[in-house]
């Protein structure tokens, strides 16, 4: 805040977020983190004292993280070429062990310690963390690509319940053991669900759902689960959109009472979502 600020209107700043608060306290919120605010160091130290400011008044948050440009700058370094088949990574055997190693060692990690650095309690875990995250092959053209076949919270609840900030990698397992690379989009869908999860937060690089998609004053503020799948079906909703807008669907058909896709770029998105009444993005809800 600028200096010119009193502190009798930093406070009524504050007192204005009260009934948010109320309404989120005890709470879970899952936030999806991707796109520019994971590249950004300091979009992404802004994130995480949002996530730290949210979870010291009381939110339970489950942060679950994807990490594409960093898989294929570490594909690029072992010499492997990122191939791609619908907007998926093709994953063969010496892939998945690279998504493992950079989602769950390198990324989730500097995230659980960026979160503790700024004052928070979090611990990282993966989808095969507690069989967090069941799956079984989605196309064999795509190798070891997941499709989620089952979500077990408990080891989320047990961190919740001891006051610690989740932070998951999407990475699944099946019986027989063998890893697979999940959509972090989708897992953060099924995941929230399975929660019963208050609202669920999409980072993303673009505003939102926009009516037209070169005008961003176009931005739809609210919308119901079947209109958007209604401008989908018109194609007012198309490209990259198109998942992240199925994921939406999918989160409500699965108990989360509302979706926001939010542009992750914006200073202090989270926060504006979650204790303003401007919100950001895109809300979906039932």
């Amino acid at each position: 805040m600028s200096n010119s600020i009193s502190n009798t209107e930093r406070a009524e700043v504050i007192a204005q977020a009260l009934p948010y608060i109320k309404r989120y306290v005890g709470k879970t919120v899952v936030i999806k983190y991707g796109g520019s605010a994971m590249i950004n160091d300091d979009l992404k130290h802004q994130v995480m004292k949002d996530i730290v400011l949210a979870w010291l008044i009381g939110i339970k948050i489950v942060l679950i993280h994807g990490g594409g440009a960093e898989i294929s700058e570490m594909m690029e370094k072992v010499g492997k070429e990122p191939q791609f088949i619908d907007g998926l990574r093709v994953t063969d055997r010496e892939t998945v062990e690279l998504v493992q190693m950079t989602l769950s060692g390198k990324v989730n990690k500097s995230l659980v310690n960026l979160i503790e650095v700024t004052g928070g309690k979090s611990i990282g875990i993966s989808g095969v963390d507690g069989r967090l995250i069941e799956a079984k092959p989605k196309n064999e053209k795509l190798g070891f690509v997941g499709t989620i076949t089952g979500v077990n919270t408990a080891v989320i609840n047990d961190l919740l319940g001891n006051g610690y900030i989740p932070v998951i990698s999407t990475i699944g397992c099946d019986q027989s053991g063998d890893i697979y690379n999940i959509n972090a989009d989708t897992a953060a869908a099924h995941i929230a669900g399975a929660l019963g999860a208050e609202r669920l937060i999409m980072m993303t690089d673009i505003a939102g759902i926009l009516r037209d998609k070169n005008d961003p004053s176009s931005l739809i503020p609210e919308i119901s689960a079947s209109d958007a799948g209604m401008l989908r079906e018109e194609g007012v909703i198309d490209g990259g959109m198109i998942p992240k807008v199925d994921c939406c669907i999918e989160a409500i058909r699965r108990g989360v009472k509302n979706v926001v896709i939010m542009d992750g770029r914006v200073p202090h998105a989270i926060l504006m979502e979650l204790l303003t009444n401007e919100g950001a993005g895109t809300m979906v809800t039932g």
